[in-house]
């Protein structure tokens, strides 16, 4: 069986020969069992010599692929390119910083000869900040509320995939593309094991705050309309509210006569209605803005450099 492993790479220049070395030896392990292996590298637009560092691995050893594109265009554009080239029978994603520990990969391969799809490495959040775990805590459970499929808390790109789920994965299409939703939306027969959360070895992480919340936001968007018919239903709430406090005030005026309005009233509802409109149309901006990058089909990722064969993506 030919097993690929999909890395992207941002800025791994520090890392990156020894994140090799250690799929090296895994490989070497996994050789006499009748598995062969590939490295399939994508440069998502690094600054500094990761481009050099691919080069100088792919001229060392033969099963290197690698994909640099002309900028950096993302983690789901990286994971999407890896996946196009990789050719194995089995596709391991996994992150080129070692926060992913090369050795569960014979884990994961023991368990895909048992049948199993989808192998899902699990990370636990020991040694993670309280309010970090408990802020993904309460993120799950609300994703979990509204999402048409189910995101696990601690699971992430790291898992083994098989051909058949590669495949289905590669033909869904869209640009606005959440991996962690696109795997469990496919299904097929998987399985989760946990992991010791491990420390980057070199290098910064490229997500910061904004870039979390960003990525949130994406799961929450990306496999439900419900924001948009929570819309409706607070508006029909809103008018509900409104027929009651007009019939309330009609009811005042035949009891007690007319009286002077009250200003604090009026201001609060007029400002706590324009809030409540202007909450409703950036739910509805963030899909028509889906809409529209989906509808211009623009290429997911250009490459610069590759040592694979010409995809649709690459610059002429």
């Amino acid at each position: 069986m030919l097993i690929s492993i999909v890395a992207p790479c941002y800025n791994e220049q520090d890392v990156l020969a020894r994140f090799h070395e250690e799929v090296q030896k895994v490989a070497e392990e996994l050789l006499p069992l009748g598995h062969d292996m590939e490295f399939v590298y994508v440069d998502d637009g690094s600054r500094d010599r990761t481009l050099a560092v691919l080069k100088e691995l792919a001229a060392g050893d033969a099963r290197v692929r690698y994909v640099s594109f002309s900028r950096n265009f993302g983690k789901e554009a990286a994971l999407l390119a890896g996946l196009r080239h990789a050719s194995g029978d089995s596709v391991i994603v996994m992150d080129a910083d070692l926060q992913h520990p090369p050795a569960l990969i014979k884990r994961m391969v023991e368990l895909r000869e048992q049948g199993h799809d989808q192998v899902i490495a699990r990370r636990t959040r020991t040694g993670d900040r309280l309010t970090r775990t408990l802020t993904a805590r309460l993120y799950y459970r609300l994703v979990n509320r509204l999402v048409d499929v189910e995101l696990v808390d601690g699971v992430g790109d790291f898992r083994l995939l098989s051909r058949r789920v590669v495949d289905a994965v590669l033909d869904l299409t869209e640009y606005n593309r959440f991996s962690k939703g696109l795997f469990a939306w496919v299904g097929f027969p998987s399985t989760t094991f946990e992991y010791q959360n491990a420390v980057r070895e070199a290098g910064r992480s490229s997500w910061n705050l904004r870039g979390l919340l960003n990525y949130g936001l994406d799961g929450l968007l990306s496999f439900n309309n419900r924001p948009l018919r929570a819309a409706l239903w607070l508006g029909v709430a809103l008018l509900l509210c409104a027929g009651a406090y007009t019939a309330w005030i009609v009811g005042a005026a035949l009891v007690h006569g007319v009286q002077t309005p009250g200003y604090v009233t009026i201001i609060t509802a007029v400002t706590a209605l324009a809030g409540v409109q202007m909450v409703m149309l950036g739910v509805i901006g963030e899909y028509t803005g889906r809409i529209y990058y989906e509808v211009k089909r623009r290429p997911h990722f250009l490459v610069k450099a590759t040592n694979v064969e010409r995809t649709k993506d690459l610059i002429p």
